[in-house]
Protein backbone atom coordinates (compact mmCIF):
# COMPACT_ATOMS: atom_id res chain seq x y z
CA UNK A 1 0.00 0.00 0.00
CA UNK A 2 0.96 3.63 -1.14
CA UNK A 3 1.84 6.02 2.08
CA UNK A 4 -1.02 7.71 3.69
CA UNK A 5 -2.29 10.65 2.42
CA UNK A 6 -6.62 11.23 2.75
CA UNK A 7 -8.10 9.75 5.32
CA UNK A 8 -11.53 8.97 5.90
CA UNK A 9 -12.88 9.27 9.48
CA UNK A 10 -16.14 8.29 10.71
CA UNK A 11 -17.49 8.90 14.36
CA UNK A 12 -17.07 12.52 15.58
CA UNK A 13 -17.52 12.11 18.82
CA UNK A 14 -16.33 13.66 21.70
CA UNK A 15 -13.19 11.66 21.52
CA UNK A 16 -13.14 11.64 17.27
CA UNK A 17 -13.20 14.98 16.75
CA UNK A 18 -10.07 16.10 18.63
CA UNK A 19 -8.68 12.92 17.18
CA UNK A 20 -9.14 13.76 13.69
CA UNK A 21 -8.37 17.97 14.72
CA UNK A 22 -4.92 16.81 14.67
CA UNK A 23 -4.52 14.84 12.03
CA UNK A 24 -5.80 17.44 9.76
CA UNK A 25 -3.63 19.82 11.84
CA UNK A 26 -0.20 17.48 10.91
CA UNK A 27 -0.85 17.59 7.42
CA UNK A 28 -3.77 14.82 6.77
CA UNK A 29 -6.61 15.35 4.07
CA UNK A 30 -9.42 14.21 6.43
CA UNK A 31 -12.90 13.22 5.22
CA UNK A 32 -15.45 13.64 8.26
CA UNK A 33 -18.26 11.78 8.75
CA UNK A 34 -20.66 11.47 11.07
CA UNK A 35 -24.32 10.04 11.56
CA UNK A 36 -25.19 14.06 12.05
CA UNK A 37 -24.55 15.62 8.73
CA UNK A 38 -24.15 18.79 10.62
CA UNK A 39 -21.39 17.89 13.19
CA UNK A 40 -19.11 16.68 10.12
CA UNK A 41 -19.73 19.76 8.20
CA UNK A 42 -18.83 21.38 11.08
CA UNK A 43 -15.92 19.95 12.15
CA UNK A 44 -14.82 20.73 8.05
CA UNK A 45 -15.33 24.21 8.16
CA UNK A 46 -12.90 24.39 11.63
CA UNK A 47 -10.70 22.95 10.32
CA UNK A 48 -10.00 22.28 6.55
CA UNK A 49 -11.19 19.44 6.09
CA UNK A 50 -14.02 17.83 3.99
CA UNK A 51 -16.95 16.27 4.88
CA UNK A 52 -19.54 14.27 3.19
CA UNK A 53 -22.80 12.30 3.92
CA UNK A 54 -22.27 9.66 1.36
CA UNK A 55 -19.74 6.29 2.19
CA UNK A 56 -19.28 5.47 -1.24
CA UNK A 57 -17.31 9.19 -1.75
CA UNK A 58 -15.24 8.69 1.14
CA UNK A 59 -14.62 5.00 0.43
CA UNK A 60 -13.52 5.95 -3.27
CA UNK A 61 -11.47 8.43 -2.06
CA UNK A 62 -9.58 7.49 1.71
CA UNK A 63 -6.60 5.80 1.65
CA UNK A 64 -7.36 4.47 4.94
CA UNK A 65 -10.44 4.47 7.61
CA UNK A 66 -10.43 5.34 11.03
CA UNK A 67 -13.74 4.09 12.61
CA UNK A 68 -14.68 5.63 16.35
CA UNK A 69 -17.71 4.36 16.91
CA UNK A 70 -19.62 2.92 19.71
CA UNK A 71 -19.32 -0.54 19.42
CA UNK A 72 -18.32 -3.50 16.92
CA UNK A 73 -21.48 -3.61 15.61
CA UNK A 74 -21.75 -0.53 14.17
CA UNK A 75 -18.11 -0.91 12.78
CA UNK A 76 -19.20 -3.84 11.34
CA UNK A 77 -22.01 -2.22 9.74
CA UNK A 78 -20.92 0.54 8.37
CA UNK A 79 -18.11 -1.77 6.72
CA UNK A 80 -20.09 -4.64 5.71
CA UNK A 81 -24.00 -3.72 5.87
CA UNK A 82 -24.88 -0.10 5.47
CA UNK A 83 -27.79 0.15 2.63
CA UNK A 84 -26.78 1.59 -0.93
CA UNK A 85 -23.43 0.04 -0.60
CA UNK A 86 -21.16 -0.92 2.11
CA UNK A 87 -18.16 1.06 2.59
CA UNK A 88 -16.24 -2.21 1.97
CA UNK A 89 -17.25 -2.05 -1.74
CA UNK A 90 -16.05 0.91 -2.13
CA UNK A 91 -12.51 1.31 -1.05
CA UNK A 92 -9.73 0.57 -2.71
CA UNK A 93 -7.90 -2.96 -3.29
CA UNK A 94 -4.86 -2.59 -0.44
CA UNK A 95 -6.42 0.13 1.92
CA UNK A 96 -6.46 -0.46 5.67
CA UNK A 97 -9.31 0.38 7.82
CA UNK A 98 -8.32 1.09 11.95
CA UNK A 99 -10.84 0.51 14.34
CA UNK A 100 -10.61 3.16 17.36
CA UNK A 101 -13.64 2.31 19.23
CA UNK A 102 -13.70 -0.18 21.75
CA UNK A 103 -14.93 -3.47 20.42
CA UNK A 104 -15.51 -7.07 21.27
CA UNK A 105 -12.19 -8.88 20.00
CA UNK A 106 -13.49 -12.08 18.79
CA UNK A 107 -16.30 -9.74 16.51
CA UNK A 108 -12.59 -7.94 15.49
CA UNK A 109 -11.00 -11.26 13.92
CA UNK A 110 -14.16 -12.25 12.21
CA UNK A 111 -14.67 -8.95 10.71
CA UNK A 112 -10.56 -8.82 9.65
CA UNK A 113 -11.64 -12.03 7.77
CA UNK A 114 -14.17 -10.65 6.26
CA UNK A 115 -12.63 -7.41 5.20
CA UNK A 116 -9.67 -9.69 4.19
CA UNK A 117 -11.39 -11.76 1.55
CA UNK A 118 -11.75 -8.17 -0.48
CA UNK A 119 -8.46 -7.87 -0.35
CA UNK A 120 -8.41 -4.55 2.79
CA UNK A 121 -6.70 -4.49 6.29
CA UNK A 122 -8.04 -4.23 9.16
CA UNK A 123 -5.49 -2.95 12.33
CA UNK A 124 -7.61 -2.14 15.96
CA UNK A 125 -6.22 0.21 17.65
CA UNK A 126 -8.00 1.70 20.59
CA UNK A 127 -7.11 4.44 22.61
CA UNK A 128 -6.67 5.05 26.63
CA UNK A 129 -6.65 8.75 27.82
CA UNK A 130 -9.62 10.47 27.16
CA UNK A 131 -10.79 13.83 25.77
CA UNK A 132 -7.67 15.87 27.27
CA UNK A 133 -5.06 13.75 25.90
CA UNK A 134 -7.58 13.29 22.40
CA UNK A 135 -6.72 17.06 22.36
CA UNK A 136 -3.34 17.49 22.85
CA UNK A 137 -2.46 14.13 21.28
CA UNK A 138 -0.90 12.22 23.97
CA UNK A 139 -3.23 8.98 23.77
CA UNK A 140 -2.01 5.95 24.24
CA UNK A 141 -3.10 3.69 21.38
CA UNK A 142 -2.68 -0.79 21.90
CA UNK A 143 -2.32 -1.57 18.46
CA UNK A 144 -3.12 -4.88 17.18
CA UNK A 145 -2.95 -6.59 13.19
CA UNK A 146 -0.62 -8.13 10.85
CA UNK A 147 2.73 -6.01 11.64
CA UNK A 148 3.10 -4.99 7.72
CA UNK A 149 -0.44 -3.22 8.12
CA UNK A 150 0.74 -1.94 11.47
CA UNK A 151 3.89 -0.45 10.13
CA UNK A 152 1.70 1.15 7.61
CA UNK A 153 -0.66 2.84 9.97
CA UNK A 154 1.76 3.76 12.78
CA UNK A 155 2.64 7.19 11.06
CA UNK A 156 -0.77 8.23 11.18
CA UNK A 157 -1.41 6.97 14.32
CA UNK A 158 1.34 8.55 15.88
CA UNK A 159 -0.25 12.38 15.20
CA UNK A 160 -3.10 11.14 17.50
CA UNK A 161 -0.97 9.96 20.25
CA UNK A 162 2.21 9.55 22.09
CA UNK A 163 2.07 6.01 23.37
CA UNK A 164 2.03 3.39 20.87
CA UNK A 165 1.64 -0.62 21.92
CA UNK A 166 1.93 -3.30 19.61
CA UNK A 167 -0.02 -5.68 21.29
CA UNK A 168 -0.37 -8.90 18.97
CA UNK A 169 -2.85 -10.06 16.29
CA UNK A 170 -5.54 -9.02 15.12
CA UNK A 171 -7.81 -8.52 18.16
CA UNK A 172 -5.19 -7.92 20.75
CA UNK A 173 -5.57 -4.20 20.81
CA UNK A 174 -9.56 -4.56 21.88
CA UNK A 175 -8.80 -7.23 24.01
CA UNK A 176 -6.08 -5.10 25.77
CA UNK A 177 -8.09 -1.70 25.87
CA UNK A 178 -11.47 -4.22 27.84
CA UNK A 179 -8.81 -5.44 29.96
CA UNK A 180 -7.79 -2.14 30.91
CA UNK A 181 -11.02 -0.66 31.69
CA UNK A 182 -11.86 -3.61 33.47
CA UNK A 183 -9.09 -2.60 36.24
CA UNK A 184 -9.99 0.52 35.77
CA UNK A 185 -13.76 -0.35 36.32
CA UNK A 186 -12.77 -2.64 39.40
CA UNK A 187 -10.71 -0.18 40.79
CA UNK A 188 -13.20 2.62 40.98
CA UNK A 189 -16.17 0.03 42.15
CA UNK A 190 -13.93 -0.78 45.06
CA UNK A 191 -13.21 2.45 46.01
CA UNK A 192 -16.23 3.98 45.83
CA UNK A 193 -17.28 1.04 48.13
CA UNK A 194 -14.66 1.78 50.37
CA UNK A 195 -15.09 5.27 50.98
CA UNK A 196 -19.35 4.40 51.80
CA UNK A 197 -18.67 1.87 53.80
CA UNK A 198 -15.62 4.53 56.00
CA UNK A 199 -18.39 7.59 55.85
CA UNK A 200 -20.86 4.90 57.43
CA UNK A 201 -18.30 4.17 59.87
CA UNK A 202 -18.13 7.37 61.15
CA UNK A 203 -14.61 8.45 58.65
CA UNK A 204 -14.41 12.03 56.93
CA UNK A 205 -14.39 10.69 52.74
CA UNK A 206 -12.05 13.12 51.94
CA UNK A 207 -9.88 12.45 55.12
CA UNK A 208 -10.01 8.36 53.43
CA UNK A 209 -8.51 8.93 49.99
CA UNK A 210 -5.74 11.21 51.18
CA UNK A 211 -4.57 8.77 53.45
CA UNK A 212 -5.64 5.83 50.86
CA UNK A 213 -3.19 8.28 48.12
CA UNK A 214 -0.09 7.53 50.31
CA UNK A 215 -0.94 4.00 51.07
CA UNK A 216 -1.33 0.47 48.99
CA UNK A 217 -4.61 1.36 48.06
CA UNK A 218 -4.24 3.93 45.86
CA UNK A 219 -5.54 3.64 42.23
CA UNK A 220 -5.96 5.98 39.50
CA UNK A 221 -9.90 5.96 40.68
CA UNK A 222 -8.37 7.38 44.46
CA UNK A 223 -6.04 9.71 43.16
CA UNK A 224 -8.16 11.09 40.05
CA UNK A 225 -12.17 10.80 40.55
CA UNK A 226 -13.33 10.06 43.31
CA UNK A 227 -12.43 14.01 45.50
CA UNK A 228 -13.10 15.08 41.89
CA UNK A 229 -16.00 13.91 41.00
CA UNK A 230 -17.42 12.17 43.13
CA UNK A 231 -17.17 14.07 46.65
CA UNK A 232 -17.35 17.43 44.72
CA UNK A 233 -20.56 16.36 43.07
CA UNK A 234 -18.68 17.81 39.64
CA UNK A 235 -19.71 13.87 37.92
CA UNK A 236 -17.82 15.33 34.73
CA UNK A 237 -14.84 12.93 33.56
CA UNK A 238 -16.54 12.86 30.25
CA UNK A 239 -16.99 9.07 30.21
CA UNK A 240 -19.97 7.74 30.17
CA UNK A 241 -21.27 4.89 32.43
CA UNK A 242 -22.71 2.89 29.20
CA UNK A 243 -19.57 3.02 27.45
CA UNK A 244 -17.75 1.68 31.03
CA UNK A 245 -19.82 -0.78 31.20
CA UNK A 246 -19.80 -2.13 27.90
CA UNK A 247 -16.18 -2.52 27.93
CA UNK A 248 -16.52 -4.26 31.24
CA UNK A 249 -18.65 -6.37 29.66
CA UNK A 250 -16.50 -7.08 26.57
CA UNK A 251 -13.69 -8.17 29.40
CA UNK A 252 -16.22 -10.98 30.91
CA UNK A 253 -17.21 -12.03 27.79
CA UNK A 254 -13.78 -12.26 26.32
CA UNK A 255 -12.99 -14.97 29.46
CA UNK A 256 -15.72 -16.69 29.07
CA UNK A 257 -15.35 -17.38 24.74
CA UNK A 258 -11.95 -18.11 25.35
CA UNK A 259 -13.07 -20.54 27.84
CA UNK A 260 -11.78 -19.51 31.21
CA UNK A 261 -13.97 -18.64 34.41
CA UNK A 262 -13.29 -14.65 35.62
CA UNK A 263 -15.63 -14.50 38.59
CA UNK A 264 -14.74 -10.77 39.35
CA UNK A 265 -15.10 -10.04 35.73
CA UNK A 266 -18.14 -11.48 36.20
CA UNK A 267 -19.29 -9.13 39.02
CA UNK A 268 -17.95 -6.36 37.92
CA UNK A 269 -19.78 -6.83 34.89
CA UNK A 270 -22.93 -6.83 36.48
CA UNK A 271 -22.43 -4.01 39.00
CA UNK A 272 -21.34 -1.74 36.36
CA UNK A 273 -24.58 -3.18 33.93
CA UNK A 274 -26.90 -2.64 37.23
CA UNK A 275 -25.34 0.72 37.73
CA UNK A 276 -26.03 1.84 33.71
CA UNK A 277 -29.53 0.45 33.61
CA UNK A 278 -30.51 2.48 37.34
CA UNK A 279 -28.89 5.74 36.52
CA UNK A 280 -28.16 5.97 32.31
CA UNK A 281 -26.03 4.94 30.24
CA UNK A 282 -25.30 8.70 29.04
CA UNK A 283 -24.98 9.65 32.59
CA UNK A 284 -21.08 10.01 33.48
CA UNK A 285 -19.86 6.87 34.82
CA UNK A 286 -18.42 8.31 38.42
CA UNK A 287 -22.55 8.87 38.92
CA UNK A 288 -22.12 5.29 39.48
CA UNK A 289 -20.76 5.74 42.91
CA UNK A 290 -23.88 7.30 43.80
CA UNK A 291 -26.26 4.30 43.04
CA UNK A 292 -24.17 1.78 44.41
CA UNK A 293 -23.76 3.85 48.10
CA UNK A 294 -27.95 4.25 47.63
CA UNK A 295 -28.57 1.06 47.27
CA UNK A 296 -25.87 -0.14 49.81
CA UNK A 297 -28.14 1.63 52.56
CA UNK A 298 -31.34 0.23 51.40
CA UNK A 299 -32.92 -1.94 54.67
CA UNK A 300 -32.28 -5.56 54.17
CA UNK A 301 -35.42 -7.42 53.42
CA UNK A 302 -36.37 -9.67 56.50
Amino acid sequence: MSSIRTVGFIGLGNMGVPMAANLAKAGYEVIAFDLDAGRAQGFALDHSARATDDLAELGKSADAVITMLPTGREVREVLLKTQNGALATHLKPGACVIDMSSADPVGTRALGQDLAARQIMLVDAPVSGGVPRARDGSLAIMIGGDPQAIATVKPLLSKMGQKLFEVGGLGCGHAMKALNNFLAATSFAASAEAVAVGRKFGLDPAVMIDVINVSTGRSFASENLIKQHVLSGAFGTGFTLGLLAKDAGIAADLANQIGMTAPVGQLIRDMWADARDAVGGDQDHTRAATHWQQRALRPTAE
